[in-house]
């Protein structure tokens, strides 16, 4: 009743906004970007003044969340509009690993906005499926260039064990130039070859996830299967993000010069919590761990006139909500296989609050991921509950505890067994046999 509600109030809300025209969708995805690592989040080391700006023209959520912890799960989940524990994807897939994915043939955000007259573009990363069938252009969108897998070279475009990975469409292709900057122009040339029709794009950017390699590391030693893909500082990683920002500057004076600004909605996010060099502040715990600095993420949407600018927001989202509020805004119902985000329209708009719910996060080894800490947590209101597979628990209240630091399990034995209910019941609705 309170999600049918929720959608009611949504589609009144989407009625109201002016403009009959369905809006174009920049979605923008940064990869293993720390939550403290953007200017309008308090950092001080890295410049970032055009995604700076997207905050001073729109939202900036405080209390957002990827999906999961590492990258491929936050992502088949945006894709989908699900968690992704329906598909199998606890953990991100490795380097050339077949037989799993997004399902073949499945509905997608993609197909979806497609059918409904919509130019849809990939220009980045996927992982989320390496065969065939799994592929981006099989998958709902018209347009790909990019690299299937979770990171490459960002001059030579291969992965971590030497196979070339940067494709267009279905092929591979060949290209010079530094890859943060290939998906700038990319994205730009999407936006230019279709900005008399309706689209969205996907610009999901490989930066700064390593190889850690800035702008002008051409020459920097990092070789496949050695030590050196995985070597850096957080000199490099400034260097990265700060290109990555000056792209999205880029990207933001195409649509100005398109005249495209007033009917576009640009998000800009991060897959999950930043790794080593990055700053999750002030938030304990890294990528691929389920504290607070694995999945808190930064978050902006900007679309003028329909959201108020320089507003904030401490409403709690997730990555699968903006699949939801996209289909929404382009007059989509739910994909055929329902969705699990909520439309965030109430909230841009500044015209109600988010239902209340509890979200959920699991880390679960994988054919080849091991070697993190399993366990599960749940976030309800201001409330945490951790239950690690090691046999630790942990309580913790966020807006009194944001580093997770007071252990509060011993003081309210009630609520974490409500939270643990919670968890169970969430757990038993997401095999992967039932839900394809």
């Amino acid at each position: 009743m309170i999600r049918l509600l929720a959608t009611v109030f949504s589609l009144f809300c989407l009625a109201a906004l002016h403009g009959a025209d369905k809006p174009n969708i920049v979605f923008i995805m940064a990869d293993d970007l720390g939550y403290g690592d953007v200017g309008c989040y308090g950092c001080e080391d890295i410049r970032t003044p055009n995604i700076d700006r997207l905050a001073a023209g729109g939202i900036r959520f405080t209390d957002f969340y990827a999906n999961a912890a590492v990258c491929s799960p936050t992502r088949i989940a945006f894709i989908t509009g699900r968690y992704q524990q329906r598909f199998g994807m606890d953990n991100a897939l490795y380097y050339q690993e077949m037989g799993r994915g997004l399902p073949p043939g499945g509905t997608t955000i993609a197909t979806a906005l497609r059918d409904a007259g919509y130019a849809t573009g990939l220009v980045g990363k996927w992982h989320i499926g390496y065969d065939h069938e799994r592929q981006p252009l099989q998958q709902g969108f018209e347009y790909f260039f990019g690299l299937l897998g979770g990171n490459h070279h960002y001059f030579e475009h291969m992965d971590r064990i030497g196979v070339h990975d940067l494709w267009l469409g279905n092929e591979t292709a060949e290209r010079e130039g530094y890859s943060t900057d290939l998906f700038t122009e990319e994205a730009i040339r999407f936006i230019g070859d279709n900005r008399d029709r309706p689209f969205f794009l996907f610009l999901s950017h490989a930066a700064p996830h390593f190889p850690f390699q800035g702008p002008n590391d051409r020459d920097k030693e990092v070789l496949p299967k050695k030590k050196s893909w995985q070597e850096g500082d957080r000199e490099t990683y400034v260097a990265m993000v700060e290109r990555m920002d000056e792209g999205i500057g880029d990207v933001l004076d195409e649509l100005k010069k398109r005249d495209l600004v007033e009917n576009t909605i640009v998000v800009f996010t991060s897959d999950n919590g930043g790794s080593v060099h990055a700053r999750n502040a002030p938030f304990s715990g890294k990528k691929s761990e389920i504290w607070e600095g694995g999945t808190r993420v930064p978050c902006i949407a900007r679309w003028p006139g329909r959201i108020k600018a320089g507003t904030e927001t401490g409403e709690i989202g997730i990555t699968m909500d903006w699949t939801a509020t996209f289909l929404r805004l382009a007059g989509v119902d739910a994909l055929p296989g329902g969705e699990d985000g909520i439309d965030l329209i109430p909230v841009l708009t500044g015209d109600q609050k988010l239902p209340e719910r509890a979200l959920f996060w699991r880390r679960k080894h994988g054919p080849k991921r091991k070697g993190f800490e399993e366990g599960i947590a749940v976030r309800q209101g201001d409330w945490k509950l951790v239950d690690q597979k090691s046999g630790e628990s942990f309580l913790f209240h966020l807006q009194q505890d944001p580093a997770e630091k007071e252990n509060r399990l011993d003081e309210f034995p009630e609520r974490v067994e409500e939270m643990r209910r919670l968890a169970k019941r969430w757990e038993s609705e997401m095999s992967p046999e039932t839900n394809r």
